[in-house]
C-alpha cells in the first residue's frame, strides 16, 4: 500500500490567504476537539477486550494517551507543511499523509475511551507547538521539510517499538493499533526519504528528542 494513499480529494493548491487560514483553523479545532474520522477499519476492531486493572490499566491508558498526543502533533505538522509547501505536488503528498495519520488519531481516541480515559488536557498546546515547528521546516524548503518528516518518523517509530514492549501483553487491542501505526510511520519516513529529503542536522535531532521527552512525560499523566 502506498505510504500516501489517495483517500479523499486534496485541498485545491490555490487555497491560501483568508481561505487557507479559515480551513486551517477549522482543521485545528476538529483535531483538538477529537472529531477525527478514520477511513480505514480499526485494526483492533475484531479483537476481544480484556478487563485491565491497577498498574496495567494505568500503563495502557498512559501510553495510549501519549500516542494520541503524537497524532495530534502529526496533524499539526502535516497541516503546516502542506500549507507552506512550495509546489502543489508536495502539498498533495503532505495532505495525503495527514489523512492517513488521521486514522491513527481516531483509533487512539477510541481506545482511550474504551479504557475509560480521555486525551491530554494540553492538546491545544501540543498542536500549536507542532504547527510552529512544521511551519519553520516548510519555510526552509521542501527537501528540508521532507528531512524533518524522516527524522520525526524515525523517532516515532522507535517510540512505538518501545510501547510494544511496555504495553501489557493482555492488552491486544492497544498493541494491534500501535503495531499498525508503527508500520504506517515507517512507510511515511521511507516515502519522504525517496522524495529527496535532506538530513536534519545533529543539534536539531537532539532538540527534537528533548522536546519529545517533555511531551511524552507530561502526556502520560495529563
Amino acid at each position: 500500500m502506498s505510504a500516501f494513499p489517495l483517500l479523499r480529494p486534496a485541498l485545491p493548491p490555490a487555497l491560501d490567504g483568508i481561505d487557507g487560514l479559515i480551513a486551517g483553523f477549522d482543521k485545528a479545532l476538529r483535531v483538538v476537539a477529537g472529531a477525527a474520522v478514520a477511513t480505514r477499519p480499526n485494526p483492533a476492531a475484531r479483537i476481544d477486550d480484556v478487563n485491565l486493572e491497577g498498574a496495567e490499566l494505568r500503563r495502557s491508558t498512559g501510553l495510549m494517551r501519549v500516542n494520541h498526543v503524537g497524532e495530534v502533533c502529526a496533524q499539526a505538522l502535516y497541516n503546516s507543511q502542506a500549507r507552506f509547501a512550495s509546489t502543489s505536488a508536495m502539498r498533495a503528498q503532505f495532505e495525503q499523509a495527514g489523512r492517513e495519520e488521521e486514522d491513527h488519531l481516531a483509533w487512539t481516541a477510541q481506545r482511550l475511551a474504551e479504557l475509560g480515559s480521555q486525551p491530554s488536557v494540553f492538546n491545544p498546546l501540543w498542536y500549536a507547538g507542532a504547527y510552529v515547528l512544521g511551519t519553520v521546516a516548510a519555510r526552509l524548503g521542501d527537501q528540508h521539510s521532507l528531512g524533518f518528516v524522516v527524522e520525526t518518523e524515525r523517532q516515532v517509530e522507535a517510540h512505538l517499538d518501545s510501547h510494544l514492549v511496555s504495553l501489557p501483553v493482555e492488552d491486544a487491542k492497544s498493541r494491534a493499533i500501535v503495531a499498525q501505526m508503527r508500520d504506517d510511520e515507517a512507510a511515511h519516513g521511507a516515502a519522504a526519504q525517496a522524495l529527496g529529503a535532506i538530513a536534519v542536522p545533529a543539534p536539531v535531532r537532539l532538540a527534537m528528542t528533548a522536546m519529545a521527552k517533555v511531551m511524552t512525560g507530561t502526556a502520560y499523566y495529563l
